[in-house]
């Protein structure tokens, strides 16, 4: 890594191991220096101080989407790659890729079913489950927690919600794993097709599977989903598709790394017992599971000195600020009793997570029942992360009980 500070600038490579491994030396470098920076390998403006994050997820002059306020022509950008529109126009229809009023359309539909009151009902089923998958590893004395718990737990969970078959899970992971690659900075063209084609088979699968579903309905996500379509006006079928394969990829994708990361955490820290609420807010924020997310300047404006012109990018360190002395005392150790603790792993704003008090459910579920089973849970090898940043999640987790 070299920091520029009279340039404001720093050059750091995000798939080189030293960084996606531990990036928290980075991060503390970076604010101490330039918390305001432009990323070299990614050719825009990053905040690495948690009152900057926080503000900037909240403030309605940044948003998502940019098409829907300047053409391509305005911004400079050329036409979208060939080989590339399927997926794009996929992403178009994307809750995550929208801004009001059509995100605040879309998230009303799908808002109550992940409301607190609405999952605390998952409780006794997550319960289950979690108990299940540990009766099939606890005479083995040794397993690879991704595998064996963490990655069944919520791809489960959000299959059941949204009504969509579990025995189609291995097919939707692997679906889900090129899709959301497309994020990550290792991506080239190999990256993209893979991506492109599982769009293609996952959107012709759902709906597919949405047809069969018309005639017959059942108390689900996606049953409620085609009632609002057919009510007219609500949802279109290619909003409705694009929702479903949304929330079955975010579903599982951020909550297995969460999963991962805090059980390496507990063992690391020797925490065992008494594992609550507080412990899973401050394993999300010790280390979460998605440390970057992009905003566009929906206008020409300044923040904080900085002038950003109409579609300019900046990139929030979620991870970060998440770590920002300033915000957090002892901001690098793991205190479980912490408060308040206002970490952004959610991000905040109208794109606050939608699927928050699931993912925080689960954790809160899961956590307590493998530490309790496994009393002596040990890892077997030093944890490494995948190279996929900006998401932040283990390659595996190897460990001995």
């Amino acid at each position: 890594m070299r920091i520029h500070t009279s340039r404001r600038s720093v050059f750091l490579d995000p798939v080189e191991p030293e960084f996606y491994n531990d990036p928290y030396p980075a991060y503390r470098a970076i604010r101490a220096e330039v918390p305001v920076f432009r990323w070299e390998q990614y050719g825009y403006w990053c905040f690495a101080r948690h009152e900057d994050v926080s503000a900037l997820l909240r403030d309605r002059r940044f948003g998502r989407q940019i098409l829907h306020v300047a053409s391509r022509e305005e911004l400079g950008w050329p036409e979208t790659p060939e080989h590339l529109k399927p997926f794009y126009a996929f992403e178009s229809h994307s809750l995550l890729e929208l801004e009001p009023p059509v995100h605040t359309r879309l998230r009303g539909l799908i808002n109550r079913s992940f409301l607190s009151r609405q999952v605390e009902r998952l409780r006794p089923a997550i319960a289950s489950l979690a108990n299940g998958l540990i009766d099939r590893i606890e005479e083995t004395g040794e397993a690879e927690l991704l595998n064996d718990f963490a990655t069944p737990i919520p791809v489960i969970v959000i299959c059941d919600l949204l009504g969509v078959p579990t025995e189609m899970a291995q097919q939707l992971l692997a679906w889900s794993h090129d899709m959301v690659a497309m994020y990550q900075a290792r991506r080239d063209r190999a990256v993209e097709d893979r991506a492109v084609k599982a769009t293609l088979e996952f959107s012709s699968f759902m709906r597919d599977y949405v047809k069969r579903r018309r005639k017959e309905p059942r108390d689900d996500l996606i049953s409620e989903l085609i009632r609002a379509e057919e009510e007219g006006s609500k949802l279109s079928e290619d909003e409705l598709v694009t929702t479903a394969i949304l929330l079955l990829n975010a579903g599982h994708e951020a909550t297995v790394h969460a999963l991962g990361n805090g059980i390496k955490c507990l063992i690391e820290h020797e925490i065992r017992e008494a594992i609550g609420e507080a412990h899973v807010e401050e394993l999300l924020r010790y280390d979460a599971p998605l440390h970057l997310f992009t905003r566009y300047a929906l206008e020409d404006l300044e923040y904080a000195g900085l002038r950003l012109k109409k579609g300019e990018t900046v990139g929030l360190l979620l991870g970060a600020a998440n770590r920002d002395p300033a915000r957090f005392p002892e901001a690098d150790r793991f205190v479980p009793a912490r408060q308040p603790n206002p970490h952004v792993s959610f991000g905040a704003g109208v794109h606050f997570c939608i699927g928050a008090p699931l993912a925080r459910l689960e954790l809160a579920v899961a956590l307590p029942i493998l530490f309790r089973r496994l009393p002596k849970l040990a890892l077997a090898e030093q944890p490494c992360y995948r190279n996929a940043y900006h998401f932040h999640g283990l390659e595996r987790l190897k460990v001995t009980f």
